[in-house]
């Protein structure tokens, strides 16, 4: 098969666009359990671009630690061109991870990345790729981000790297994305940059998306859309508690802050989310409990400890009364559920 049929299309939709030069090359690397929600979100745009002038504008391989098929988080293999090590790729390349990000980016995968990036390429992470960037060693100073859900593990291994919670970012040739469909809108400013905001409007139309979001909005709904309220003065209360998950809880603190009593509060909280804060803040640090044990090799007590509670038996007991297991069983380590927690 010949790269313009490989590369392009036919479909029926056009938009017409003078004849350009060479392609972009883009390189994707996945890793194991990859989301392929990611991964799809970021290669399809760059089909439809060139269906749609029927040119070749864009160009890609797909690459894994040892050239085999990679199995993304659903379980599906995805076969790949090649191992990235015999690769010398130009243009961009984006690395695609998933689930159980800690470990899945090499060393030599980092020095791979940090000498592509120094010889002149555009590198980047897609939904937890930014842990491949962190290893090559590349984050420092950059605005970078990853998916939301993987941040709180992130801030723990890298607590000198604070990601963006930003649909996607760029910043001096590393880019990075949350993954999902938000790698469609960074392959949607890269199409809008390199060949206008026609073609990028035409493939949002392929893709049945309504709108482009840019790169400083953020990845998930408002506090006042997540907590289904706009009162103001109870948003502040839950934007302050949230910010100290790893302190001790200090609702006193939080009512001279806001300037009110303990008591309106507590009223605030009964009245608009129907919990107290107390409960609110033990959810809070057992949903971020949560995200630590599924995402890092920490241990029961040391996540205990990074959410705020007061002992690891502490911690165990609220983790098995609001999932069903103990957080040792959830964790990586849990095979068999220890004699003592």
């Amino acid at each position: 098969m010949n790269d313009t049929a490989k590369f392009v299309s036919k479909g029926a939709a056009h938009v017409t666009l003078q004849a350009q030069g060479r392609a972009l090359m883009v390189s994707f690397v996945l890793l194991p359990k990859f989301t392929m929600l990611a991964f799809s979100s970021a290669i399809e745009p760059l089909r439809m671009a060139n269906q749609l002038t029927g040119q070749m504008l864009f160009r890609w391989q797909v690459l894994s630690d040892d050239g085999a098929p990679v199995a993304c988080s659903n379980g599906v293999p995805i076969m790949v061109d090649g191992p990235w090590v015999e690769a010398q790729p130009e243009g961009l390349v984006l690395v695609i991870s998933g689930v159980e990000p800690e470990g899945k980016a090499t060393g030599a995968l980092g020095d791979w990345l940090r000498g592509l990036w120094r010889r002149g390429r555009i590198v980047g992470g897609l939904c937890t790729g930014a842990y491949a960037l962190a290893t090559a060693g590349i984050l420092k100073g950059r605005r970078f981000t990853l998916h939301w859900d993987n941040i709180p593990a992130f801030a723990e291994l890298h607590p000198d790297l604070p990601p963006a919670r930003q649909v996607f970012c760029i910043d001096d040739r590393v880019m990075s994305c949350a993954g999902g469909v938000a790698a469609a809108d960074l392959m949607l400013k890269i199409i809008a940059d390199r060949y206008g905001a026609e073609l990028a409007q035409g493939v949002m139309n392929m893709c049945l998306l309504t709108q482009r979001r840019d790169e400083a909005d953020q990845q998930t709904t408002s506090l006042a859309a997540r907590l289904g309220t706009r009162h103001e003065k109870l948003l502040q209360a839950a934007a302050f508690l949230e910010a100290r998950i790893e302190e001790p809880f200090d609702l006193d603190a939080c009512a001279a802050h806001l300037n009110l009593s303990r008591r309106q509060i507590e009223r605030l909280f009964a009245t608009h989310l129907n919990v107290t804060p107390v409960r609110y803040m033990n959810d809070l640090r057992l949903a971020r409990g949560r995200a630590l044990l599924s995402e890092t090799d920490m241990k029961v007590t040391e996540v205990a400890v990074a959410c705020g509670f007061a002992s690891a038996s502490h911690f165990s007991k609220s983790f098995r009364k609001k999932y069903g297991l103990s957080p040792y069983r959830f964790s990586h380590f849990g095979g068999a559920e220890p004699l003592t927690q």
